[in-house]
């Protein structure tokens, strides 16, 4: 293999995806290219420091809407279209995932490199690691967020969580998330996520155009449960639209109804 090949296999190296012939393959040029092998001794380091940075856990509480909401999200799923098939071949979908990560994986061992750099020089800038560290993980949700799979989407949305309220690529990205995400525990994750934003009246209005859009009656009582509990006041207009809307979910018009009687 060249160096260049051997880069392109790297990572499925380090995740132990290779077969033993293209590892073996891989050793053997270890051993004679000291570049290569500093390259993959220095995203092996990366990967494990990856797992160091600070794991935030969803909340404990749960959703007393759930048990309310169980008949309309059945009635819901016999009205929703069935989401279309998408044939997509494994190891395109798995080279892509590797890539992102890839990627991740590199940024990171800029930012430590450049870090540990300073260090030694005497010039270590803690504010601009924290920066530096903020927009890696922000890469990492939008790469998430992009992925075919709802299961990498919603930890996407997990990722979330540790970026930074000002974030507005991350912002603009969960709002996408609940209007157009074909998957709807996607679209309730992406809502929960967006209550640390409830102070923007951007992220306010999107919510309240979204819920009389919305194709679910599970994510429009969720919508409503928000504007509920954000005291949104300026979205009366959008449950009175709902409230008379004869399309609308039944259970979605009586949650619309006691969403008026709260914000009135």
């Amino acid at each position: 293999m060249t160096c260049d090949q051997v880069k392109e296999h790297i990572a499925d190296y380090l995740a132990g995806a290779l077969g033993p012939a293209e590892a073996e393959e891989l050793n053997e040029h270890f051993a004679h290219c000291a570049a290569c092998k500093q390259e993959a001794e220095t995203l092996a380091a990366t990967w494990e420091a990856l797992g160091l940075l600070e794991q935030e856990q969803p909340s404990e509480a749960l959703r007393p809407r759930f048990y309310e909401s169980l008949e309309a999200y059945r009635q819901g799923l016999q009205a929703a279209k069935p989401e279309p098939v998408r044939h997509r071949f494994f190891d395109w979908r798995l080279r892509g995932f590797q890539l992102g990560w890839s990627a991740a994986l590199l940024i990171v061992g800029l930012i430590v490199g450049q870090w540990l750099g300073d260090r030694r020089h005497g010039r270590t800038d803690l504010a601009r690691l924290q920066d530096e560290v903020q927009h890696m993980r922000q890469l990492v949700t939008l790469s998430l967020l992009q992925q075919q799979s709802a299961s990498e989407r919603l930890r996407g949305v997990d990722y979330a969580y540790r970026v930074q309220e000002s974030d507005t690529q991350v912002l603009t990205a969960l709002l996408h998330a609940v209007s157009h995400d074909p998957n709807v525990n996607v679209r309730l994750a992406a809502v929960d996520a967006l209550h640390r934003f409830a102070d923007s009246p951007a992220v306010r209005g999107s919510l309240q155009q979204s819920l009389v859009k919305q194709d679910s009656p599970l994510v429009q009582i969720a919508l409503i449960d928000f504007m509920v509990d954000t005291h949104d006041t300026g979205a009366v207009s959008a449950l009175s639209s709902l409230e008379r809307s004869s399309m609308v979910n039944k259970n979605v018009k009586e949650k619309a109804v006691w969403g008026l009687s709260q914000l009135q």
